[in-house]
């Protein structure tokens, strides 16, 4: 599962992030049958299952090509402990959000009718988000296409036209490219984002710009990769490749907070912060748990119980072991951000003095954090051979 140790801090062109990616990526598709067929009205030809059924030996990459995607995988992951009323509802959600994109990418082999809707279809394949409203009854997807019928009347979307640029009413183009494939969210359907489990943050992950222009967001986070790219170029690497979303939690000038969830790999929730190095520290650090949570979904890691509680070198709040390899794991590559910024004189404004005394407490919080994994960690082989990558950055720094 690890190849090399270079899963914290790979080298370029390494692989490592990618495997681990895959594999998390073809679990979601296994689970993705049996996650909806509960939730299925009747033997329809027209039902989502049996289409899935025929793309699976026509074109199994389409609805790969989806769900490796956070607006689709999370409502995936999030149905595996989620009660019966609350796994229909993302059942409804999810089976809405398939058959959009797969209609909007004009792959399905016939036509779709979906007799139960959610109010709103957020798609990371349109880049858009579509507001259906209450109350509409069913609605039909084919190639380019979506109609449905409500209270007020017919619903018709041209997805072909909406590729093309078209507007509509119900539509809200709610993605700002960064780069590549990484976009500002001013939308969001993680199920789990009013979940909050920081001490230090009361307020729920929800969309919010902190009246800051999106230009301003664009700019800073641009200019944090930037700063990534030039110190840790693997690192930046596995940012192209892990991070598909940040989505905007506010503003503060003082203290910056940002977080990710085990079920939503590929996105990133950040407050914006005036200095660029602090929105570089928490890229590289939400990119880092996004990677961890992905190896989540394939191997345990460490073998202790959820309930088990240990200090963290992080946070005020005894912590379960994986929260603390969390933590180590992710400010290892932050402290080599620091380390490769002192070697080269390129401080980005910062005075050395400062990123010489950032770079000494982070060492100290990971060599705390590690002492607390190899006391009472009980780690898989997969988690051996990650331990032993986050040592070797330990006793280096």
């Amino acid at each position: 599962m690890l190849p090399k140790l270079d899963f914290a801090v790979p080298e370029p062109g390494s692989t490592t992030t990618r495997t681990v990616l895959s594999g998390a990526l073809g679990r979601v598709c296994r689970e993705l049958p049996a996650a909806i067929a509960p939730h299925e009205r009747g033997d329809d030809a027209r039902s989502l299952g049996r289409v899935l059924a025929l793309l699976s030996r026509s074109n199994p990459g389409a609805v790969a090509s989806i769900l490796r995607r956070p607006h689709a995988s999370t409502l995936v992951r999030a149905m595996r402990s989620a009660p019966a009323g609350d796994a229909h509802a993302l059942a409804v959600e999810l089976r809405a959000t398939l058959a959009f994109d797969l209609a909007y990418l004009g792959v399905l082999p016939c036509a779709v009718t979906l007799r139960e809707l959610p109010p709103r279809i957020v798609s990371l394949a349109a880049r858009v988000a579509v507001d259906l409203g209450e109350g509409l009854g069913a609605a039909t997807f084919d190639d380019g296409h979506m109609r449905g019928e409500g209270p007020r009347g017919a619903v018709t979307l041209d997805l072909a036209a909406i590729a093309r640029g078209a507007e509509s009413a119900r539509l809200h183009r709610a993605y700002r490219v960064v780069r590549g494939e990484i976009v500002l969210a001013l939308a969001d359907n993680n199920p789990l984002s009013g979940l909050e489990a920081h001490p230090d943050k009361t307020t729920p992950n929800t969309v919010d710009l902190g009246g800051r222009s999106e230009d301003e967001w664009l700019a800073s986070i641009d200019g944090a990769l930037g700063i990534i790219g030039r110190h840790l170029p693997g690192v930046a690497q596995d940012i192209d490749l892990v991070v598909q979303q940040i989505v905007p939690t506010g503003y503060d000038a003082v203290r910056h907070l940002s977080c990710s969830y085990r079920e939503n790999v590929g996105t990133v929730y950040a407050s914006l912060h005036p200095s660029v190095l602090t929105m570089a520290e928490a890229l590289i650090h939400e990119a880092s748990h996004n990677k961890l949570n992905a190896l989540f979904d394939l191997d345990p890691v460490i073998e202790n119980r959820d309930d088990e509680r240990y200090p963290s070198p992080v946070r005020p709040d005894p912590r379960p072991l994986r929260g603390v390899l969390l933590a180590v794991h992710a400010f290892v590559p932050v402290a080599c951000l620091y380390e490769r910024m002192l070697r080269s004189e390129l401080a980005h404004g910062v005075r050395r003095e400062r990123l010489e005394e950032r770079l000494a407490a982070i060492v100290r919080g990971n060599r705390a954090g590690l002492e607390v994994l190899r006391a009472h960690a009980r780690p898989t082989p997969v988690g051996r051979a990650l331990l032993e990558e986050l040592s070797r950055y330990d006793a280096r720094l």
